[in-house]
Formats: structure tokens, C-alpha cells, sequence
């Protein structure tokens, strides 16, 4: 398996520049490009075959109000594995390339999300250091034609490839189709907050000097 990733960024050094970033990621089995602007208006396109992820990305990318496009072709004739965990790596590493030298932002994001009768929250730090804690218990169903389960392997790829810490929970919930759209939004929401530039952050937020 090979991966040419080539980044394309301005960075978020300075105040002024654009944080925006483009990442190409090919292999055998997938050919993805995945483009990011943090200061965005919740624009989303997803043109990867895969209906259901397409939807749930529209949703995070809102709820983020960062621009979204991830393009590609992969093997979802076999499944839509390959290319939703490839879409959370692209994205994750454009999202790292855009946010630069994290100078400036408010590093720690926590959203939480009703929908209907679930509640999901995402607790998260851009702090360079990735993990995850998935607390979610979603059940290894299909959503249409989506396996449930791949929501979980997209938060990975995404939290490690953006050198995100992460904390996902469901506080409660029953319909699989609710419980992943709170989670995406629930971290659409706290992604945008801790990407917000604060003008009282001199540097990074950090007694260390760097993230």
C-alpha cells in the first residue's frame, strides 16, 4: 500500500492568513483529496459513493463552520471501510496542516447534542497529541446501507491524523441513525470551537510554548 500525501497549506501562523489545506492520499484500494478552510461557513461536498457518511459529513462540517470537500473513488464494492477510514485520514491531516503552528486558538472545544431521545458529547484539545476514547457503544448495524461501526473508525483516523485528543460519549440513545448524527454534530461543534481564533491568546494556549 502506498500513500502520496502532498499538503497544501498557508498555515495559521498570523492572524490574517487563510488556515486552508489540501491532501491527496492514493493506494490500492482508494484515491482521495480532501480540501479544509477552518474559517468557513459549513460548506460540505462529499463524492465518495458513500450516501450515508456524505450525509453525516454535511452535518459535522456545518456544525463545524468549516468548508469541506473530500473527492475520491475507492473499493466500496466490497464495503465503504476503506474509504470512510481514508477520508478521516485526509481530512485529519488537512485539518493539521491548516491549523499550522495552533497559535491563536482556543485549543479545547466540549459540545454536547440532542437528537430526539439521544444525547451524544465530544470533549476534545487540538493539542497535537492524538487518542481517542470512543464511549459510544454503537451496535454493528447497518444505517440504510452504512455500517454503523465505521463512525467509530473515521473518529480515529480523524483524531490521530489531526494530533487531536478526543473523548466521545453517548449519554443516551436508541435509533443508530440519531446516535451517529449527535455524534458528528456534537463534533462538528466542538471541532469549530477549538479551532476559533481568540485575539487575547498570545502564541499557543500552553505553559510549554508549543503544541
Amino acid at each position: 500500500m502506498s500513500d502520496n500525501s502532498a499538503p497544501n497549506s498557508a498555515g495559521a501562523g498570523s492572524k490574517s492568513s487563510a488556515r486552508t489545506a489540501e491532501i491527496s492520499r492514493n493506494t490500492n484500494e482508494m484515491q482521495i483529496t480532501a480540501r479544509v478552510n477552518l474559517d468557513g461557513s459549513g460548506q460540505c461536498t462529499c463524492d465518495l459513493g458513500v450516501p450515508f457518511f456524505a450525509h453525516m459529513m454535511n452535518l459535522m462540517a456545518r456544525h463545524a463552520l468549516f468548508d469541506v470537500e473530500l473527492t475520491g473513488k475507492g473499493d466500496i464494492e466490497i464495503d465503504a471501510h476503506h474509504t470512510v477510514e481514508d477520508a478521516g485520514i485526509t481530512l485529519g491531516q488537512a485539518i493539521k496542516a491548516a491549523l499550522g503552528d495552533r497559535a491563536g486558538i482556543e485549543r479545547y472545544g466540549e459540545a454536547s447534542v440532542p437528537m430526539e431521545e439521544t444525547l451524544a458529547r465530544c470533549v476534545l484539545d487540538l493539542c497535537n497529541r492524538p487518542y481517542i476514547c470512543f464511549n459510544a457503544g454503537v451496535p454493528r448495524v447497518k444505517v440504510g446501507d452504512f455500517d454503523a461501526e465505521l463512525g467509530e473508525e473515521f473518529f480515529r483516523a480523524l483524531a490521530f491524523n489531526a494530533g487531536i485528543t478526543m473523548h466521545i460519549d453517548l449519554l443516551r440513545g436508541g435509533n443508530v441513525h440519531h446516535v451517529l448524527e449527535a455524534i458528528f454534530k456534537a463534533t462538528g461543534r466542538a471541532l469549530g470551537s477549538a479551532a476559533t481564533r481568540n485575539p487575547r491568546i498570545t502564541g499557543v494556549l500552553s505553559t510549554k510554548g508549543k503544541l
